[in-house]
């Protein structure tokens, strides 16, 4: 499976996790996040995010996203760092917490790419490494390149409700050949290799995927060409008949070939949105809202943030709606 995901992506190195969020955790902690160390994400995301970095000791720190992209805005984050950044001896941190900033992690929201070249070179102009939340973006391009392979690394999920699932699994890419190693090493219990010694010369973690897990996916990326055919199709659907409701459908920004792993819409406003969230679930159809900010949730209230009237404004309209592959 990891030889799949290296064609699909075109990275070099792939190593099989065993989710999504532990895929995030370990990579963190291979890329040298140290206890106390700020990472910048965006606060519209999935807990997932903020969670890895906890889990790695880390700070999160969160900045707004674009409306249009629903992912990290470069405009917000050049704010963030231009107030509060600097540079010295080819480190960064932060002037008023008095931490080192060491990464930043934009995710790729419902499986469209933010503008991610150009929080590359912020990242490079502050001397940040670039780490992608690509959970849930497998399958989808930015100017013909894959999510994931614009920075240092980034991670695939394949929980049970992904494009590709394993019923639970995460992947790791990169190009960096003595990351994906300290990974590999770390996620499979720090064992040294050796024809029958145990020998473990750190804490590590049995975090592999498991064979059966990676069966599945095989499984499922034979046939992941149509997958990703038939919900842009959907998609398709979706914005034709959302057009003719005078209701705004989320599209692919531009220069982008999106999986459209999340359909979603937005409402004039929360009176709006709620009422159709009600309609729906009392219908019997799921829909849901965008997740609570992170920066609003009981674990992360300390944490420093920007302004997020992006992130405020779409968490009040949109809804997800049914997104699965059309039979």
């Amino acid at each position: 499976m990891e030889n799949k995901i290296k064609e699909i992506t075109g990275a070099k190195y792939a190593v099989a996790i065993a989710n999504g969020t532990a895929a995030l955790h370990i990579l963190l902690l291979a890329a040298g996040i140290k206890p106390g160390d700020e990472v910048i994400t965006q606060s519209l995301s999935f807990m997932a995010t903020a969670a890895a970095i906890a889990h790695a000791n880390g700070t999160p720190v969160f900045v707004d996203v674009d409306a249009d992209t629903l992912g990290m805005s470069p405009k917000s984050l050049e704010h963030f760092l231009s107030e509060y950044a600097e540079v010295i001896d080819g480190e960064c941190r932060n002037k008023k917490a008095g931490k080192v900033i060491k990464a930043v992690i934009p995710m790729h929201t419902f499986g469209h790419p933010v503008r991610i070249n150009e929080i590359k070179n912020l990242c490079e102009a502050y001397s940040l490494m670039l780490i992608e939340d690509s959970a849930e973006s497998l399958g989808t391009t930015y100017q013909g390149k894959h999510t994931g392979t614009f920075g240092l690394a980034g991670i695939s999920s394949f929980n049970g409700n992904k494009t590709v699932t394993t019923g639970g699994g995460g992947m790791v890419i990169t190009d960096d050949e003595s990351l994906a190693s300290k990974i590999k090493y770390l996620s499979t219990t720090a064992k040294r290799p050796h024809k029958w010694e145990f020998y473990h010369d750190e804490v590590g973690y049995n975090l592999r995927m498991p064979s059966i897990n990676a069966a599945i996916g095989l499984a499922q990326l034979e046939y992941f060409a149509k997958t990703l055919e038939n919900k842009r199709e959907t998609a398709h659907l979706y914005q034709q008949f959302f057009d003719s409701m005078h209701i705004r459908f989320i599209t692919e920004p531009d220069n982008a070939r999106s999986n459209y792993w999340l359909n979603a819409i937005l409402f004039d406003d929360r009176k709006q949105r709620d009422a159709f969230l009600e309609y729906s679930n009392d219908n019997g159809v799921q829909t849901r809202p965008a997740w609570t900010l992170l920066h609003t949730l009981p674990p992360y209230r300390h944490c420093q943030h920007t302004e997020t009237p992006n992130a405020e404004y779409i968490a009040d309209r949109l809804v997800n709606i049914p997104s699965s592959v059309r039979v």
